[in-house]
């Protein structure tokens, strides 16, 4: 994500150079090619504007920024080793108090990156420890989104910075980790995302011959200031259809709304968020 997220403003831009209204719907399934023999909770779809930003607002910031509804949705990083800010605010009982405001929420994870990612990350993985790591990550995940209240049906999305997508052993490696993340989730009924750049992570995603426990959802972040998901989708246009897409499309964006000044990435976003309540 954008300045202050999992990387810096200046890291992000040399890692990008170096490689509203909610519904109930069954959408988006047909995508996830390993949920035909598990029954799922109805997925709640928010098709609108939202926002991300590093550490979850306070409950007041919160309530200010719905009075205007040019927001409807949040990302929120739920984990992850390689999660860039504390998150004092995020807790089951804000989950409660901002989902009653009427904000619907997006669980994001920042799992592990890959070897050849430019960078230092706490959490790294290899050909070796793909598919394990893809497993336990998962697990947290689960834990992290169950106990702050995100149940069964939810999505995760797993954040996948910039890398070398032409380095084909560091890109099977993430495609392990991805689909072994993928299939752990949807052992335990949560719906799979992927956040992604459009020239390098979402683009291995979408490109990727074998379709079998990738992702269900695509964020793809393509920062044009173009506010759609259907305008400017990059990649196939089969691909990641009814209510399973999301675009970051400006990042930075330093915003005062209620009295409260928050520094956020605007997001486009037509798929699945956390069920809540």
């Amino acid at each position: 994500m954008a300045s202050g997220h999992r990387q810096s403003k200046k890291r992000r831009y040399l890692t990008w150079t170096v490689a509203g209204a909610a519904v109930v719907a069954g959408a988006g399934l047909a995508a996830q090619t390993s949920m035909a023999a598990t029954a799922f909770p109805a997925q709640r779809t928010y098709t609108g504007r939202a926002f991300d930003t590093c550490a979850a607002p306070s409950a007041a910031a919160m309530k200010a920024w719905r009075t205007d509804k040019f927001y409807g949705a949040a990302a929120v990083y739920i984990g992850g080793r390689n999660r860039g800010c504390a998150q004092p605010n995020l807790t089951a009982s804000w989950v409660r108090s901002v989902s009653a405001q009427g904000w619907k929420l997006i669980p994001l994870y920042v799992g592990a990156q890959p070897s050849c990612q430019t960078g230092s990350s706490p959490e790294k993985l290899t050909a070796a420890t793909a598919a394990s790591l893809g497993t336990k990550d998962a697990a947290d995940a689960v834990a992290k989104a169950s106990a702050l209240g995100m149940k069964a049906g939810s999505p995760v999305y797993l954040d996948m910075e910039s890398y070398d997508i032409t380095n084909k052993a560091c890109d099977d490696a993430v495609l392990t980790y991805v689909r072994a993340f993928d299939k752990a989730l949807h052992a335990k009924t949560y719906r799979t995302g992927f956040y992604g750049f459009r020239s390098s992570s979402a683009q291995a995603i979408a490109r990727a011959t074998d379709r079998t426990d990738l992702p269900g959802n695509l964020w793809y972040a393509l920062w044009d200031q173009q506010n759609t998901t259907t305008k400017d989708w990059p990649f196939g246009v089969t691909q990641w259809t009814n209510h399973s897409r999301a675009h970051q499309y400006l990042v930075n964006s330093k915003e005062k709304r209620g009295g409260y000044t928050i520094t956020v990435d605007r997001d486009a976003w037509d798929a699945p968020v956390a069920i809540t309540g």
